[in-house]
C-alpha cells in the first residue's frame, strides 16, 4: 500500500467536544519545540485526528501564528504514516493536538527534523498503551 500524504477533511480535529475531551483527558510528551496531547479510544476502525496550535503570548501577530501552523500541519502531513498504520492495526481511535512551545520563530530546518521523531515517540507511548491494554 502506498503511502497517503494527504491531509483530508475527516483527519482534521475540529470538533469542540472532542477538544475538551483531549485536554481533559489525555496524556502528553513533549519532543521540544513541539507538545503533543493525545488521546487514544479503541474503536471499530482505525481513525486519526489532528490539530495544531500556537499561543498568542509569545506570537502577538497573527501572520506568525498561521505560519507556524502551516508548518506544523505540513510536517505532520508527510509524517503521520506510521501514526495512521499503528491506529488502524490497532483498531485505535487517535486524538492528537500539536501544540508549538518555543518562544522564536522555528528555523526552515527544525521541525522538519523534529516532527518524525515526535511521531516516532507517540507511536511506541501507543504501542505501549495497546498492548497493555489489549
Amino acid at each position: 500500500m502506498s503511502a497517503s500524504f494527504s491531509y483530508g477533511r475527516q483527519e482534521k480535529l475540529k470538533s469542540r467536544a472532542a477538544l475538551e475531551l483531549l485536554f481533559a483527558k489525555g496524556r502528553t510528551l513533549s519532543v521540544f519545540p513541539v507538545k503533543v496531547f493525545y488521546l487514544a479510544k479503541p474503536a471499530d476502525r482505525g481513525t486519526v485526528q489532528a490539530g495544531v496550535g500556537v499561543g498568542a503570548r509569545y506570537f502577538k501577530k497573527a501572520t506568525e501564528r498561521n505560519r507556524i501552523k502551516r508548518l506544523l500541519r505540513e510536517n505532520y502531513r508527510l509524517h503521520k504514516e506510521a501514526l495512521s498504520a499503528l491506529a488502524v492495526a490497532k483498531g485505535l481511535e487517535v486524538t492528537v493536538f500539536l501544540l508549538y512551545i518555543d518562544k522564536t520563530m522555528p528555523e526552515k530546518d527544525i521541525l522538519p527534523q523534529k516532527m518524525p521523531l515526535v511521531i516516532q515517540k507517540l507511536v511506541q507511548q501507543l504501542h505501549e498503551m495497546a498492548t497493555a491494554n489489549p
